[in-house]
């Protein structure tokens, strides 16, 4: 039997994830994440007055304003901007100083900042939010800039910074009638020097009467443990995501990463990033188990926001029961039990030479995809990909793909430990340039990938050329964490088709 065939055997013993699976509970709501190009302080290294400070959130606050009456007039029921979308980026501690503003915890006492504006101090930008969430009558997400004061103690081990409080890169929530309802820390902080990370993680959500629970996290948090895989284990199934992201390909990538961990983790995430070309700064989306309104930006557009709405089915908490005709999957999530085995006979393929290639700063061991058609094998250590594909070349077009592996730690900008198999497009005709960053392609292909992990937490991709998402045809796993990955028919050419797992419980070693 061949390759194609026996894909196609495959698809029809096995339940869609992407194609079949339904919500089951019928209804949804209407959500909207706005990429915003913020208005920079030009000099972020220089300390400004409060006035200034002020000032300048203005402009980006106007925007806001806007987008929220776009949002409105579209339905939008919950609205999400990104990840220093009000301030920038590149203070020092003390330069951000006029930026921040102390947000009381919703957690202890229930304040309306738009209704109540002088029970606090200095919380304009507080205040300004509560007022659009209740203009437009919706729930509204932002990041800003949090005080806290905090006891400074003598011990060594006190987490209470020397200048007696605490700066917290910082989600607030407000509900539709502007009450502030939720308050986040960022955890895993990236290079913020202006910032603190928190005591100890935190694990914050907040009620909506349309969708129930909404978990809050921010950007570099989506590749740790806590808070995000946390909220996920407590069966928090929409996740809202501020994010300031810096693009690197073949991987990380905004979209690709954003679908990824949507897809890996059976949720809805709500994903509002910035735009700066400079940067390397775009991709948003709205992404469901069964769906993806993402948006971004090509080489050569111009450089400005963008509002993506979309209608998002409600996902029950704990897992989503579906219906099929050809069988009952629970879809492709955390939890053991909840995934649908793919059965095959398959001998073991036998592989060409193996080379060494480096890829996101970590050494990949790579085999080269000689064939219109095979099968291959390659392994890091104990850990090991397995692929079935077959290649259809556009054109004359010559390019050239390999199948990579990587088990171990990952330790530039940022320490976490991975294993991954990966597909990708080489950046030219020779081994030294696979795993070079490739955003096109023309090659479609057909294929099966797999890989059987320490973890159970996959997240899985595909990115075709001009960075569109494509929809896995088939995910699934099984109880000994056997991965799978199945698509065929692709809308273009492949850049990346990918099985990211992460061991957290290996961060520390």
């Amino acid at each position: 039997m061949s390759l194609l065939a026996v894909l196609f055997a495959l698809c029809l013993s096995v339940t869609s994830v992407a194609g079949q699976t339904k919500p089951a509970s019928g209804s949804s709501y209407v959500a909207a994440v706005y990429e915003h190009r913020v208005f920079l302080n030009p000099e972020p290294s220089v300390p400004v007055s409060r006035a200034e400070a002020l000032q300048h959130m203005q402009k980006n606050l106007d925007v806001y304003e806007e987008q929220a009456a776009r949002a409105a007039q579209q339905g939008a029921q919950i609205l999400v901007f990104p990840e220093d979308g009000l301030h920038g980026f590149n203070f020092s501690r003390s330069s951000i100083s006029g930026y921040l503003e102390t947000i009381p915890d919703p957690q202890q006492e229930k304040w309306n900042p738009c209704t109540e504006p002088g029970r606090y101090n200095n919380t304009e930008v507080l205040q300004r939010l509560s007022c659009m969430a209740r203009q437009y009558n919706l729930y509204l997400v932002a990041n800003m800039a949090d005080l806290q004061p905090c006891p400074l103690q003598s011990s060594p081990s006190s987490s209470c910074p020397p200048d007696g409080h605490w700066q917290f890169n910082s989600n607030v929530a407000f509900s539709s009638d502007g009450q502030l309802v939720a308050r986040y820390h960022k955890h895993n902080l990236y290079f913020e020097k202006s910032f603190d990370a928190p005591p100890q993680p935190e694990i914050i959500t907040f009620d909506t009467p349309f969708a129930g629970r909404f978990g809050l996290f921010i950007c570099f948090d989506i590749l740790f443990r806590e808070p995000t895989v946390s909220l996920v284990e407590m069966g928090v199934r929409h996740l809202i995501f501020p994010t300031a992201w810096m693009n690197q390909l073949p991987l990380l990538d905004a979209i690709q990463f954003q679908r990824a961990f949507s897809l890996g983790a059976n949720v809805t995430l709500l994903a509002a990033n910035i735009r700066n070309d400079q940067l390397i700064m775009t991709g948003s989306g709205i992404y469901t188990p069964f769906s993806a309104t993402f948006h971004h930006a090509q080489r050569g557009d111009p450089e400005e926001g963008r509002l993506l709405v979309a209608t998002v089915p409600v996902l029950q908490e704990g897992g989503v029961e579906v219906t099929s005709s050809s069988s009952t999957d629970s879809g492709y999530c955390f939890k053991d039990g909840c995934f649908t085995p793919l059965h095959r006979e398959t001998t073991s393929a036998v592989s060409s030479a193996t080379f060494i290639s480096s890829m996101m700063y970590d050494p990949f061991t790579f085999v080269l995809l000689n064939k219109t058609e095979d099968e291959l094998d390659v392994c890091d250590g104990a850990f090991c990909c397995h692929l079935q594909y077959r290649q259809y070349p556009q054109g004359d077009c010559k390019e050239l793909f390999a199948l990579g592996a990587f088990a171990g730690t990952h330790t530039v900008n940022g320490r976490y430990a991975l294993q991954v198999c990966a597909l990708v497009r080489c950046a030219g005709l020779d081994e030294s340039s696979c795993g070079q960053e490739v955003e096109v392609a023309d090659t479609k292909m057909d294929f099966l990938l797999e890989g059987r992990f320490g973890t159970r937490y996959v997240y899985p991709s595909i990115l075709s050329s001009n960075m569109i998402l494509e929809q896995p045809e088939h995910l699934g796993k099984t109880m000994d964490d056997k991965v799978t990955m199945m698509h065929s028919n692709m809308t273009g050419g492949l850049v990346t088709a990918c099985l990211y797992g992460r061991m957290y419980h290996l961060d520390n070693q």
